[in-house]
């Protein structure tokens, strides 16, 4: 008997475990059935890249929204057989791109947002000839760089794009008021600061919120991936808005938009898919 026991011990303690917590992908519409599905996710990636539908996670809500129309090859699709049209902000030219996609699972870990949008100097037609970044100082000529003198940032800031980032609540959690993510500043020592009050966060060295302010820029380069880090939100933590975050369930939504500023020195191309939501999460099956 007392071996039994002992046994419905260790049985009841590694019960939670069997639910399992696994890698997602997430991206616009329903993510194991997008156009391109072959060509914007790696071999790896495509083991974490779910049947949304099938699990019962609604698509609607989720949607790609730009300034311009996405009327535009892809550019970072050198065959041009394979790639998504995509939404064109040209430089010297101010432009937004917004998405919003579900959580396929409930996080249990930091979620990534991934960002992959086709960057070229100004007039360029070739990404393998004039591929670029945010914020490039661009020099005289054809797809050429300025190159700069020691003392000077070779990133001009105010062209760099500003991103936001909210959790809407979704079909299978408790109605909440959106907040805004915050992000982990990468590298960082990656701890938090709190109000020794309020204990509400507040940005520092190491986090900023996601709210499309000035310190919330982000240098993208051709066609790689750019991650954010974003924290784990916590029911009942204040956010530096003052906004109580919320633990988030699979469905809830996650709304990304990038304001690309007039100062902007290159050429941007952004597509439905150009955003990724990655992580480890747990579902209840």
């Amino acid at each position: 008997m007392k071996w039994l026991c002992a046994w419905l011990a260790v049985l009841c303690m590694v019960v939670p475990a069997i639910a399992g917590e696994d890698p997602y992908i997430a991206v616009v519409d329903n993510d194991a059935a997008v156009v391109g599905w072959d060509f914007y996710f790696n071999l790896t990636q495509q083991q974490f890249v779910l049947d949304q539908e099938s699990m019962g996670i609604p698509v609607a809500g989720e949607e790609f929204r730009s300034q311009t129309a996405s009327s535009r090859r892809d550019v970072c699709d050198q065959t041009l057989t394979r790639g998504l049209p995509n939404a064109k902000t040209p430089a010297g030219n101010a432009g937004f791109y917004e998405w919003r996609i579900r959580l396929p699972k409930k996080p249990s870990g930091e979620i990534n947002i991934a960002i992959a949008c086709g960057v070229m100097k100004p007039g360029g037609t070739s990404i393998e000839l004039c591929a670029a970044e945010t914020g490039e100082r661009i020099g005289a000529g054809v797809c050429v760089r300025q190159e700069v003198d020691p003392g000077v940032s070779p990133v001009n800031n105010t062209a760099l794009p500003k991103i936001t980032a909210i959790a809407y609540t979704g079909p299978y959690n408790v109605s909440f008021l959106p907040f805004h993510l915050t992000a982990f500043k990468n590298p960082s020592s990656y701890t938090l600061a709190f109000d020794p009050v309020t204990q509400a966060m507040s940005n520092n060295v190491n986090s900023q919120i996601l709210d499309g302010s000035t310190n919330a820029r982000i240098l993208l380069k051709a066609c790689m991936d750019k991650t954010v880090v974003t924290k784990l939100p916590v029911t009942g933590q204040i956010n530096a808005l003052g906004e109580a975050e919320n633990d988030l369930e699979m469905g809830d939504l996650i709304y990304v938009r990038l304001d690309v500023p007039r100062q902007n020195t290159v050429d941007i191309y952004c597509h439905s898919q150009s955003v990724r939501l990655a992580g480890v999460g747990e579902t209840p099956f």
